[in-house]
């Protein structure tokens, strides 16, 4: 028999698991007490208080339970997502999903820095006296907020996961200190029946469906980085149950603050612009000063660290010979060079709301055929001594599982289609029936698949 060659793949030992079930839940809860969080929250308060957060806690709740599942797998196995995904996609394949991880993990940093970079552009404006963002030479601050950020977020994700447990510890407490000042200055303002009853501009009305899609992008975001974490784990419900909780607290929490400040600011301004809604321009607005500022520095820190982290992982799945040191620097300077993008392409939400398009077209086939191959074609059983096995039992063809490709492509193809269509756009959105589409898509034509592989074999 010729000797199979390939990769080593290298599966935590439940015995060298340390992280606790407050570290696992702090990390969750810091992945989602960030700018892009509060920015959501803003953008969502064009559907209305009542409407938002319905479809915040639903859609947020739905997405996070393929947190769960994937976070599952993660402690099940001992790797990480991208190191999952050889099993459908194929050892070659799995690059496609890594590819997906890479862009959207560096686009996450890029969106919390930009906003935190807009931070830092007003502490240089009280401190210096140069012009905001959005002023006449207002570039510089801005620029030199972007590369502040990104040697901060260097430092912070040197030690690799140890580090990014410490900045969560840390991040989670100033955080927390933050929102409970910005709700008072928010209700010192206006009153809390004053921002359920305020109505939106006709002209400025978000549809529910495209609010479903966004809130799921935005979550299904974390779906493709649970295993990267849970698999430091040794306990099963650390995996799956608080994954969930301190997801969906974190995003539900930061994204009602960012409704209500935006919401606020509306009724007190008069008028609703929701290139308004991030952190930096609402804390400017409330007049909570520099302190406030510096702390929404830091939550950019605690989120992208995960982000970062994450990317990094996904780098080191195609370059598995790679130190994951080195692709974390990479993947922060690639971070770094997408966060001047939206100086040259218009308004931050404009490219906002276009790169959330994005995270769903890619991200629910990908995170829907890793489920339905784990949970229903390989029964919750990967063979983890074959991943990274050249002609071994994740090599399909060439390395490649071309049903999974032709699926990914069907379910890219299929939110294209259907995402602005009147009957999706007011109703449940895309995300999550391209979801299932491409799952029972997937598992069918596997299911056919296997069963003519094993006809041959006798």
């Amino acid at each position: 028999m010729k000797e199979q060659k390939g990769t080593t793949i290298f599966s935590i030992p439940m015995k060298n698991r340390k992280t606790n079930t407050w570290d696992m839940f702090a990390t969750w809860v810091g992945a989602n007490a960030n700018n892009g969080t509060w920015f959501v929250g803003g953008v969502l308060a064009a559907c209305g208080f009542s409407v938002a957060m319905k479809v915040l806690v639903l859609s947020s709740a739905l997405s996070y339970v393929f947190l769960s599942l994937v976070g599952y797998i993660g402690y099940k196995t001992g790797v990480s997502t991208m190191t999952l995904s050889r099993a459908s996609f194929g050892e070659r394949g799995s690059y496609l999903p890594s590819l997906v991880n890479i862009t959207q993990f560096i686009g996450w940093t890029a969106v919390n820095t930009f906003i935190a970079a807009q931070s830092v552009s007003i502490l240089f404006h009280d401190l210096l006296g140069w012009p905001v963002w959005g002023q006449h030479g207002g570039y510089l601050g801005l620029v030199v907020g972007i590369i502040i950020m990104s040697i901060l977020h260097i430092i912070s994700v040197s030690s690799g996961s140890r580090s990014v447990q410490m900045i969560e510890r840390l991040g989670i407490i100033l955080v927390l200190v933050f929102v409970i000042w910005e709700s008072v200055a928010v209700f010192r303002t206006v009153s809390f029946s004053q921002i359920v009853n305020w109505h939106v501009p006709a002209q400025s009305k978000m549809a529910v469906g495209a609010a479903v899609d966004y809130v799921a992008a935005f979550n299904l975001a974390w779906v493709t980085a649970g295993a990267d974490f849970t698999r430091f784990t040794a306990k099963e419900k650390n995996a799956t149950l608080t994954p969930f909780l301190g997801a969906l607290l974190g995003v539900v929490w930061f994204a009602f603050i960012g409704l209500i400040s935006t919401i606020s600011i509306a009724i007190s301004s008069g008028v609703y612009n929701a290139n308004n809604s991030d952190p930096s321009t609402i804390a400017s607005k409330l007049g909570l000063g520099v302190v406030a500022l510096l702390v929404i520095i830091l939550t950019s820190m605690t989120a992208n660290a995960v982000n970062l982290l994450a990317a990094g992982s996904a780098l080191s799945n195609i370059f598995i010979k790679l130190k994951l040191k080195y692709s974390l620097w990479i993947v922060v300077l690639l971070a770094t060079v997408v966060t001047f993008i939206p100086m040259f392409v218009g308004s931050f939400l404009s490219a906002f709301e276009s790169f959330l398009d994005y995270v769903g077209m890619v991200l629910g086939p990908t995170i829907a055929i890793i489920c339905t191959d784990f949970y229903f074609r390989a029964h919750r059983q990967y063979d983890v001594d074959e991943l990274g096995k050249v002609g071994g039992k994740y090599w399909y063809r060439g390395g490649v599982n071309w049903v999974a490709i032709i699926v990914f492509a069907i379910g890219v193809a299929f939110f294209l289609g259907v995402h602005q269509l009147p009957i999706f756009v007011n109703t449940i959105g895309a995300t999550f029936i391209d979801m299932c589409l491409s799952g029972i898509l997937y598992y069918g034509i596997m299911l056919l698949v296997d069963r003519k592989e094993d006809e041959l074999c006798y």
